[in-house]
């Protein structure tokens, strides 16, 4: 099996009209994603009044479906039609965010609303992501996996530059529950676009040829079972909960504590997403340069330490300290995203990928709903600008834990055992 080292640069291969029409839904989708994730925040800080404590609560509901439903899910998309997963996913999200203009224009909408709209495309997006990663192999080549996260990593950092800058204008020009209706209009023309996808036939198991119990323990086994998943996963668990702590509070901090516009916060917002992607578009020739192992312990150490930027002003004066906190940040998590996303998809067998991926991503994202509660506790009590020096602080610390692993040293990330060519292990 090929990997990204031994892919010639003429990689950029025709990647076919299914993933084009991927690409195309994904991209409004996330334009639409990019907004709400600055909309959202703006619409409960500005007009509900949310403090730190809603903050995180609002984080926390957003994220809490992967640690509740995250290994069945798996499980379920391991014996189902990803595609028709996600388009299930797109509609009912959707729908929970249509509810919030609706409720805006009669005059009814709350903080307790918001939290259920959290949950429900919490929800969504495990299912959505879970099926992201199990389809894609299925449409693309597999030496054209990195060129593929590529693009759609590279478009969703695209997205998260336009988007806060249009979420900002829309807030301060019209509402941020306005703005809410892009986001419906983008998951419905994802929906549409992978209605039309081909997907090369699998075999898929019927519901009752295995037991979800036995499905669900087979995928936490492999994952416990191989060193290089269990390193992974828990630099990613430790590192989520920081990036998603101060996340919780950075329009907070930007809005109370720097006294920031809404559009001042979109633009800032959008100058950290340059870096997202200027790391996708870097990620196949890094991979390709220095090695998937070097390149991948490289953006961790850079983009650990950078974090503490994000909340090191005092005054309006030192913005520029926290824009390039986030783009350093952005740059590294993603580029590392691409190439150790790529990796995996390679790494692990596709009858197995789905109950993998959700086995580690309840830690990668089970730690998320506690780092909202946490943000909120600390900020309430501490300050919301300490509480986001020390969430970045435990975002660095996991970052450059990888340097003491033996996958930290590794110049090319392994291939799957068991297959030929395992000379990955030379540092």
């Amino acid at each position: 099996m090929p990997t990204v080292d031994s892919v010639a640069p003429s990689i950029r291969r025709a990647l076919g009209r299914s993933f084009s029409l991927f690409w195309f839904g994904e991209g409004v989708s996330l334009l639409g994603a990019a907004t709400t994730s600055v909309l959202v925040p703006l619409l409960a800080v500005t007009q509900l009044s949310a403090g730190p404590g809603w903050m995180g609560l609002l984080t926390a509901a957003t994220w809490l479906p992967w640690l509740v439903i995250g290994l069945p899910a798996g499980a379920w998309m391991d014996r189902s039609d990803p595609r028709r997963i996600m388009i299930t996913a797109d509609l009912v999200a959707a729908a929970a965010l249509a509810s919030v203009p609706v409720a805006w224009w009669l005059d009814a909408l709350g903080l307790a609303q918001l939290l259920v709209v959290a949950l429900v495309t919490g929800t969504c997006t495990v299912f959505f992501r879970t099926g992201y990663v199990k389809l894609l192999p299925q449409i693309v080549p597999a030496g054209a996996l990195e060129t593929a996260n590529a693009r759609v990593f590279g478009t969703e950092s695209a997205m998260q530059v336009v988007g806060p800058g249009v979420a900002g204008l829309l807030a301060q020009v019209a509402s941020a529950a306005v703005g809410l209706v892009g986001s419906v209009l983008g998951f419905c023309v994802s929906a549409i676009c992978l209605a039309r996808i081909r997907v090369r036939p699998i075999r898929v198991r019927a519901a009752n040829d295995v037991a979800l119990i036995a499905q669900i323990s087979e995928g936490i086994r492999t994952v416990l079972a191989d060193r290089n998943l269990r390193v992974l996963m828990a630099v990613g668990g430790v590192s989520n909960f920081g990036l998603t702590g101060y996340a919780a509070l950075l329009v907070l901090f930007l809005v109370g504590d720097l006294g920031l516009t809404e559009a001042q916060v979109g633009v800032v917002i959008m100058i950290g997403g340059v870096g997202g992607l200027l790391g996708a578009v870097a990620a196949p020739r890094l991979a390709r340069r220095f090695g998937t192992g070097r390149a991948s312990t490289v953006l961790l150490v850079i983009g650990g330490p950078s974090a503490l930027l994000v909340g090191a002003p005092s005054s309006p004066e030192q913005l520029a300290l926290t824009a390039t906190g986030l783009v350093l940040v952005g740059a590294a998590v993603v580029a590392g995203n691409v190439i150790r996303g790529a990796w995996r998809q390679r790494y692990v067998p596709s009858e197995l990928m789905g109950r993998v991926l959700t086995t580690m991503q309840v830690v990668n994202y089970g730690t998320m709903p506690l780092a909202g509660l946490v943000a909120g506790l600390l900020g309430s009590h501490w300050g919301v600008q300490p509480a986001i020096l020390l969430l970045a602080g435990i975002h660095a610390v996991a970052c450059l834990s990888i340097v003491g692993t033996r996958l930290g040293r590794m110049r090319i990330l392994p291939v799957r055992p068991g297959t030929a060519g395992d000379d990955s292990v030379r540092t």
